[in-house]
């Protein structure tokens, strides 16, 4: 069966090729450039608990290696301290250079015999008919490739998107950024700080850490105001570090500078036949906190199970318009917030008259989008296909699940986020003191017999896993949970039946029998679109 073909090798293309690849699926991962990340630490990337998650997963070893955990998170608004948040019970946002991340992500794709990466490879047409995608590139590379499907990861001026004539509205100049990337000594070690009206300069602050004593500063700048050149650059830097440091600019060493103009915009669909659109290339935020990044990888591990269980058993074409209605529902969502929050945050209104009941201070709300919480920045919650939720939980239907300690049959014990992207569902019991038993006694003993069988009869591959507490559930709990770890349905022991019927809303019932898997799909070699 033909491969997947992904257009574009930023994070969010060469994540997508490696959750493929994780699920079983081969693809071809088209590069328009040469292959290599040209160092810019002014732009960076955070990560938060799911997607730090997913970058181990997929082998990326530079978020461990290359990134800087926050020690706290502190909040200055004129010159007084109005917050400290410290991450004792809860992980610690992960702060990197983009091009680190990048240059991670490439290199566990080109260690994966199921990637085949292709650079200086330029898309230049695209037809699609029932049993698959043709696609034409030009540069070194030029040729045609045959894909069972192709995704879209190939940025804001997506080829793949304006082939498909799919239009990309928006906001333009949400937010204006100076940013600088600098090696100095700062008041607070390690620490992220938010600084709103400081006693000079622009009204807003942001500095982030990263290793070996760098800090990524940004500078909230008029949306269309005057260049920034680099003497403002330098005069902006010095103010900023004397206010931070007594008065006295400190000795600094800067290493990379920019002006970042974020815009928000939604494409009108993220699928055509055959054809998805993911990342920059489907939205486009960073504005308040938000991290476009993190919402493309969250794209990626969505779509991979699903374009994967669709060429091992086939899919119902519900399965697959799930993915847009998923993601697109919850970048949406995140759009939204910000765009209510906005006119008080940057405006100066009371917080009161963009979002009714809000008695959160500006600070607090803006803390909520960099630390991934709140409708600025938590994790999504999906809407569940199926309402069976027997079992009150700490993690809410369709919601991210904690990731707890979990014992697989094998005896091996992991944290249950390691188990994800595998292509099959996850079958959690909570089972108290299994933790201590030897396998040899709990495997066979109470529930789990019943259970095995059950999971084994599924329509779908599942994987039983045995913890010994899960957030807010009882003993003898049972939890399905989805391969991209969002939970599906809760029970009340062992139910067969209706964890069957659970697990077949998951996939959105049985394959339309148009698309079961057929390794026989023909090329075809007329290209339907050009951009010249």
């Amino acid at each position: 069966m033909d491969p997947v073909i992904v257009v574009g090798a930023g994070p969010v293309g060469l994540s997508m090729a490696l959750a493929l690849a994780g699920h079983g699926v081969p693809s071809v991962l088209l590069d328009e450039g040469p292959g290599k990340e040209e160092p810019r630490p002014a732009r960076s990337v955070v990560l938060h608990a799911d997607t730090a998650a997913m970058a181990h997963r997929l082998g990326c070893t530079t978020p461990r290696d290359e990134g800087a955990p926050y020690a706290a998170w502190r909040t200055l608004r004129r010159r007084q301290e109005t917050g400290r948040v410290t991450f004792e019970d809860r992980p610690a946002p992960l702060h990197l250079p983009q091009h680190a991340l990048t240059r991670g992500l490439r290199d566990a794709a080109a260690a994966n015999p199921l990637v085949r990466l292709v650079t200086d490879c330029k898309l230049d047409s695209l037809e699609q008919d029932g049993r698959g995608v043709t696609a034409r590139t030009r540069g070194s590379a030029g040729t045609w490739w045959r894909g069972s499907h192709l995704v879209g990861c190939d940025g804001a001026r997506s080829t793949v998107r304006k082939l498909l004539g799919i239009r990309f509205p928006g906001r333009t100049a949400v937010e204006r950024h100076a940013v600088a990337a600098l090696r100095a000594e700062l008041p607070w070690p390690g620490e992220a700080l938010l600084h709103r009206n400081p006693p000079s300069g622009p009204s807003e602050i942001t500095a982030r850490p990263l290793p070996d004593g760098v800090w990524r500063l940004d500078w909230l700048l008029p949306a269309r105001g005057d260049l920034v050149t680099p003497d403002a650059l330098v005069t902006l830097i010095r103010d900023t570090l004397a206010g931070w440091c007594g008065g006295t600019t400190p000795p600094y060493d800067l290493i990379d500078t920019g002006v970042h103009t974020l815009h928000h915009r939604l494409a009108r669909r993220w699928r055509d036949g055959r054809v998805f659109l993911a990342g920059d290339a489907a939205h486009l935020l960073g504005a308040l906190g938000t991290q476009g990044v993190e919402e493309g990888l969250r794209d990626a591990e969505n779509l991979a199970w699903k374009l994967a269980l669709d060429r091992h058993q086939g899919a119902s074409e519900a399965l697959l318009d799930s993915y847009e209605d998923e993601r697109r529902t919850a970048v949406a969502a995140r759009l939204r917030a910000a765009d209510q929050a906005m006119p008080a945050l940057r405006g100066g209104t009371g917080l009161r008259t963009l979002l009714p009941g809000s008695a959160r201070s500006a600070e607090a709300l803006l803390t909520d989008g960099h630390l991934g919480r709140g409708p600025l920045g938590a994790e999504p919650v999906y809407a569940p296909p199926v309402a069976v939720r027997e079992v009150p939980t700490a993690t809410a239907p369709g919601g991210p699940v904690a990731n707890v300690p979990v014992t697989a049959p094998d005896g091996s014990t992991v944290p249950l986020r390691d188990l994800l992207g595998r292509g099959r569902l996850l079958v959690l019991l909570v089972a108290p003191g299994t933790g201590v038993w030897d396998r040899r006694h709990w495997m066979g003993a109470g529930l789990m017999p019943r259970l095995a069988a059950a999971v084994t009869a599924l329509p779908v591959p599942a994987e039983l896993l045995v913890a010994d507490d899960y957030p807010g559930a009882p003993a003898h709990t049972v939890l399905l949970v989805r391969p991209d770890g969002h939970l599906a349905a809760t029970f009340a022991g062992v139910r067969p039946a209706e964890l069957y019927e659970a697990a077949d809303a998951v996939r959105a019932g049985a394959p339309d029998p148009a698309g079961a898997p057929d390794a026989a799909a023909t090329p075809s070699t007329t290209p339907t679109a050009v951009i010249d």
